[in-house]
């Protein structure tokens, strides 16, 4: 697969070199000087840019924001003379808008140092280009008819505790298995599902397929915990708790079995209703997690006010918190914050054991990433945890 490469840049001669690195490793690369040309052309989506932040006409920031308006999904490599805090920062607010951002670059880079970060981040591009030919594969009617013709699958991924380094529980994380194009992950149809009003049904068959599947783990006397994700729309439904009590009852599961997560921005909306729902599912004894924490809009008053019992830190700080002393400083704050609250602390996207190290000289309770193991069917997770006893 060959993959294409823009350059954005104003300075002819910088972009000229930049094209012929990046041309000799293997990439199909256009370069352009003008933003608005850039913009106005016909951009290959799931590419990657590279974009230089310091233009005059049309700075980078104003560059993500008409990308995001426009929905081109592409890659990023952030490129600027400005100090690291404005990168980061632009880093950020490109994250704000869905783009993946592969790396940021401060000039002057070396010639070397650009060819090694396209080397680096080919199998990243490659995987995510092959992803985006499957996007278009999805549609609301699709969806809807995969939700009632029970076509969604789970696929649990562990949570160890960090003390113990026992099992904790499962993340119940949703797949599509369809007939016709095989398994597709959820950043294929999740979006799609908020956009055309189907995410509280696909919710709803989610919580049943995890309570169902605990039933069983039960019944061969396997005692798993499962955090199950919950949407805006569920946590507004004044209904959800006697509806998810009802369930757990039927299959006679422990509801203290059960963590909802739920993420900062879900519980920002109609705080009224959330404050009900959150608290009459916390009367009935299921956990609640706030999910993707620090990168929503909540403030210290909205945690305060919620009755969560547990926090999870954003793997996005986690991954780069030994190379990021920002990402670090989050992370740190995070941890004695839930701490302070009497949260139990999870921190997803656990890669490295020196991650795995500093997290536990920290005090989080739980770790979750591919460290310990990918999300797994059902059957294959039994004998992941047969083998780890």
């Amino acid at each position: 697969m060959t993959l294409k490469l823009y350059i954005l840049d104003d300075d002819e001669q910088y972009a000229a070199l930049l094209t012929e690195v990046a041309s000799n490793i293997g990439w199909d690369v256009t370069a352009e000087k003008n933003p608005v040309s850039f913009l106005q052309s016909n951009i290959l989506p799931a590419s990657v840019l590279v974009l230089d932040l310091n233009m005059p006409e049309m700075d980078g920031i104003e560059v993500i924001r008409a990308l995001a308006e426009k929905k081109i999904n592409l890659l990023l490599i952030l490129v600027s003379g400005f100090d690291a805090r404005v990168l980061h920062s632009a880093q950020q607010l490109a994250e704000a808008h869905h783009f993946k951002v592969l790396a940021s670059l401060t000039k002057p880079m070396s010639i070397k140092e650009f060819a090694k970060t396209l080397n680096s981040i080919k199998p990243q591009s490659e995987q995510i280009q092959k992803l985006s030919l499957t996007e278009n594969m999805a549609s609301a009617a699709g969806l809807e008819q995969a939700i009632h013709q029970h076509q969604l699958v789970l696929h649990y991924q562990p949570q160890i505790n960090m003390k113990k380094e026992d099992l904790h529980g499962v993340e119940a994380l949703v797949r599509w298995q369809s007939p016709e194009h095989g398994l597709i992950y959820p950043n294929q149809f999740i979006g799609l599902a908020e956009e055309s009003g189907l995410i509280e049904p696909l919710t709803e068959e989610v919580i049943r397929l995890a309570v169902e599947q605990s039933r069983h783990w039960q019944a061969d006397g396997i005692n798993i915990n499962i955090s199950i994700n919950v949407s805006a729309e569920n946590i507004t439904s004044l209904s959800l708790p006697e509806q998810l009590k009802e369930l757990t009852d039927k299959h006679e599961i422990e509801p203290n079995k059960i963590t909802l997560e739920i993420t900062e921005n879900a519980v920002m909306g109609d705080l009224t209703s959330s404050l009900d729902v959150l608290n009459r599912l916390r009367m009935k004894g299921f956990a609640l997690s706030i999910d993707d924490f620090g990168t929503g809009y909540s403030s210290l008053s909205h945690l305060y006010k919620m009755p969560f019992t547990e926090l999870k830190i954003d793997q996005s700080f986690i991954m780069q918190m030994l190379e990021d002393s920002e990402a670090m400083v989050i992370v740190k704050i995070c941890i004695m914050l839930g701490q302070m609250l009497g949260m139990k602390l999870v921190a997803e996207g656990v890669e490295t054991r020196d991650v795995w190290k500093e997290l536990q000289t920290l005090g989080c309770d739980i770790a979750q990433g591919y460290l310990i193991a990918k999300p797994m069917p059902a059957d294959t997770l039994i004998q992941w945890i047969n083998k780890r006893e």
